[in-house]
């Protein structure tokens, strides 16, 4: 008779037992997918591209002008929305290129950039400048550009062929230097010197 009575009493405790088994177990199975989603959802975060972080990895422009390899020098600022748009993508490209050609980043916010800009006469950004092998400019690309686009140009650029897309213009920030050249007298016979009325 013990028996039956301990059987008996155990059994109406034996289902909400496995109930609270369940339950938690949902609750653990919930918890740890919501842990993995919050963990995915930071990385991709970490792992979005900036444009100071592609300037930092990027060529410096003395390295890219003497090492006998093509270039592409970016024009950019870091408030560029184009700028920023185009980063993911051109991290992308110059991970898969950056043994064959020199990736250069120079912002237009910086002074040290102006003789660059000038020279380039950089007016939208980003405003892509290709270089050959010789560090010569043979092509300019403003805005926006494609992959595709970007990616044959830089083919025909490794290539030492003519680049299909030259001159292409996409969606541009506008870009206006602070400081102007100045209008040099290019009169020979002047000597330097102002003659004054």
């Amino acid at each position: 008779m013990n028996d039956q009575s301990s059987t008996s009493s155990s059994s109406p405790t034996q289902p909400s037992t496995l109930a609270t088994r369940l339950r938690n177990l949902l609750i653990t199975l919930v918890a740890v997918i919501l842990s993995v989603a919050i963990l995915v959802g930071l990385r991709t975060d970490v792992t979005s591209t900036s444009l100071p972080e592609l300037a930092e990895e990027s060529t410096p422009l003395e390295v890219a002008l003497n090492n006998g390899k093509p270039s592409l020098i970016e024009f950019y600022a870091n408030w560029c929305t184009t700028c920023q748009a185009m980063a993911p993508e051109l991290n992308r490209i110059k991970h898969e290129y950056e043994n064959k050609l020199n990736f250069v980043m120079l912002n237009v916010d910086n002074s040290k950039w102006l003789p660059e800009v000038l020279q380039y006469r950089v007016d939208g950004i980003p405003h892509f400048v290709f270089l050959n092998d010789q560090a010569s400019a043979i092509a300019q690309s403003i805005g926006e550009i494609p992959p595709a686009i970007m990616e044959a140009n830089l083919d025909a650029l490794i290539a030492g062929i003519p680049l299909p897309y030259a001159e292409a213009t996409g969606q541009v920030s506008a870009f206006k230097p602070s400081v102007t050249p100045q209008q040099s007298n290019t009169d020979p016979r002047a000597h330097g010197s102002t003659i004054v009325n």
